[in-house]
């Protein structure tokens, strides 16, 4: 007998899974926020208290495999799978508790789809790890001793160790009663091959934890500068704000006079300037800020509604506003030629139930002159970051800006009419009409909410480069499942085994490209930091396996496909509106070339295809 008991396989499955899922789990939380040797204790205790009903399900399932009448291969697989269905019963329960936290909705379904497949992954890699560890002593227990030949060729299989001659013939012999030894070897080397896939998709989680960092480390470099300089600004045309009595009622059906206030917009105005952008270094990164020239140029002529009392308007107490967002952003003094007076806007708006901040001057008006109608013009010189937005605070208005920053967006509640975007710059013109406006030339204060009519430009530096590298790290699933799958064919095909360690020496490659990228990407521009790093991780694993299968046919074989495989994944992160349909069709096409190039392989292990140590 082995000497060891079901009870023993158990236990020590089950506390190596709990410790190295807490040791984990602990890394991870490790590396996003701080943590102590008490706190990992604490989380493994934790760990082991909720996965004792794992612990008892392997107690009742160990017994049961041991008795079935087949070869100890066949129940070390039955006893992965066994770990993959109490793994996955752990994921399902940990979506069901997610789901019970947040309101079920659509993205709701997508999140605990997403909790259990992490969960999962994560328990099943530490129970696969943990039963690499401890083989031997499973393998015993299953074959009943350690003398067993079979457990020679399975050790042979999973750890591909490089025996003498004895034991060469000794394997040998084991596979000569048939192709079964050679099939489960085959079958072993599959599972152990895509938990390692599996276990590699680990580290990503960190490097988007990374990316998001990063990015995070951007916005709040480009903030702090903002701050500093001027933050987005929104403006408006300048208005005319006067007070206003309308009789009402108080609460106990007294009459009583209320005092509001009136906004006269312009019956006409004209927006016309130039953005000039300025690039300022921090650290690493670089911060787009821009100044700006604004010309404003109008008449004020108010058509007054029904329900206005013009007798009730005070005339007299009016007052010419500008409003804007950041007072940071004044260079020079505004002046406001109002009616051929030259006027100095000071600080402070006499409304505030839309605008809070802002420019205001006291100005004496008649209703003669209201009827009969007065321009104005004004010259603005304004610097801001990001946005430079306005509000068409006018019957009939139009807007015309221009800069030599050839990547602007145009967001906002309007698109530019007319627009013209080249190497060179952008220019862009925004019309309005009293017809497509809720408002006429007089309305009262607070009746709606002018910032929704907010229009512009923003001209963020892009930082495309952190979402480009987000999305490569979402094909890491493809980097490393293909890449590891032609390592299997080529091992199998040319007799040459690939050790585990091996395999995880490559998909560390793999990931380290990604770290590359991302490092790369905030230096140079995104293509030639994904050249580079591509090119860097190619020719390593290349280089790699030219000197394991010393064959430079064979590396050339997997810097040709690594280097399509790049390029592929290269055109899926530059697409955007077709990137389904072609990456569906490559896929497909890389599919048909695997089935293809393994179409000869007999994974039953012919005396012609098996495979053997050398």
């Amino acid at each position: 007998m082995s000497g060891y008991t079901s009870y023993g396989i158990a236990l020590r499955l089950w506390i190596f899974t709990a410790t190295l899922f807490a040791t984990g789990l602990c890394c991870y939380l490790g590396y996003t926020s701080s943590m102590n040797p008490t706190e990992f204790l604490f989380a493994w205790a934790i760990t082991t208290s909720l996965s004792l009903p794992a612990f008892i399900f392997l107690v009742i399932v160990i017994p049961g495999i041991n008795k079935i009448n087949a070869g100890f291969q066949k129940k070390i697989s039955r006893l992965l799978i066994a770990q993959a269905f109490v793994t996955f019963c752990y994921g399902l329960c940990a979506a069901s508790l997610d789901m019970n936290v947040l309101e079920v909705s659509h993205d709701t379904w997508y999140r605990s789809i997403f909790t259990a497949a992490v969960v999962f992954l994560m328990l099943f890699s530490a129970a696969f790890i943990a039963s690499l560890i401890l083989i031997r002593i499973i393998a015993i227990y299953f074959s009943g001793n350690n003398s067993d030949p079979s457990f020679n060729a399975v050790a042979l299989s999973i750890f591909q160790i490089h025996k003498n001659n004895s034991t060469m013939e000794n394997f040998s012999a084991v596979d000569q009663p048939g192709q079964q030894t050679q099939s489960n070897k085959l079958l072993i080397k599959g599972l152990v091959t895509g938990g390692l896939i599996l276990l590699m998709l680990i580290p990503t989680i960190f490097i988007n934890n990374l990316i998001v960092e990063r990015e995070a480390r951007q916005k709040e470099v480009v903030k702090e500068v903002s701050s500093k300089w001027a933050t987005s600004q929104t403006v408006s045309g300048p208005f005319i704000v006067v007070p206003y009595a309308e009789d009402g009622v108080n609460s106990e059906g007294k009459p009583v006079v209320i005092k509001k206030q009136l906004i006269l917009l312009p019956a006409h105005l004209e927006v016309t300037g130039n953005m000039f952008p300025e690039n300022r270094p921090r650290s690493i990164y670089k911060v787009l800020l821009y100044k700006s020239h604004l010309n404003f140029k109008g008449t004020f002529k108010p058509t007054w509604p029904a329900d206005i009392n013009i007798v009730n308007v005070d005339l007299t107490n009016a007052k010419v506003c500008f409003s804007l967002s950041d007072f940071k952003g004044i260079e020079e003094e505004i002046y406001i030629n109002f009616n051929g007076q030259k006027l100095l806007l000071a600080p402070g708006l006499p409304i505030t139930e839309n605008d809070n901040t802002g420019l205001s001057v006291p100005v004496s008006l008649s209703m003669e002159l209201i009827k009969a109608g007065f321009a104005f013009d004004m010259q603005v010189k304004l610097k801001g970051s990001e946005k430079l937005h306005f509000l068409p605070l006018s019957a009939n208005s139009s807007f015309a800006i221009n800069s030599v920053w050839p990547n602007p967006s145009f967001d906002g509640n309007v698109l530019p009419n007319d627009r013209t975007v080249n190497e060179k710059g952008f220019s862009a013109k925004w019309n309005f009409n009293q017809a497509n406006l809720p408002f006429g030339t007089v309305i009262k204060a607070g009746s709606f909410n002018r910032s929704s009519l907010a229009f512009g430009i923003s001209m963020a530096q892009p930082a495309d480069q952190y979402d480009k590298t987000m999305r490569s790290v979402k094909y890491a699933i493809l980097f490393i499942g293909l890449t590891f799958a032609l390592f299997f064919i080529v091992e199998i095909m040319q007799k040459i085994p690939f050790h585990p360690v091996q395999y995880v020496l490559v998909g560390l490659a793999l990931v380290i490209f990604f770290t590359l990228l991302l490092s790369f990407s905030e230096y140079l521009v995104f293509d030639q930091a994904y050249l580079i790093a591509a090119s860097a991780t190619i020719l390593l694993i290349t280089f790699y396996a030219k000197g394991h299968f010393k064959s430079w046919q064979t590396a050339g074989v997997f810097a040709a496909v690594l280097s399509c495989l790049y390029g592929f994944i290269f055109i899926l992160i530059r697409l955007e509106d077709t990137a389904l349909i072609v990456g569906s069709i490559g896929l497909f096409m890389v599919l048909a070339i695997v089935m293809y190039v393994s179409r000869k392989i007999n994974w039953y292990g012919s005396n012609s295809i098996s495979l053997s140590v050398q």
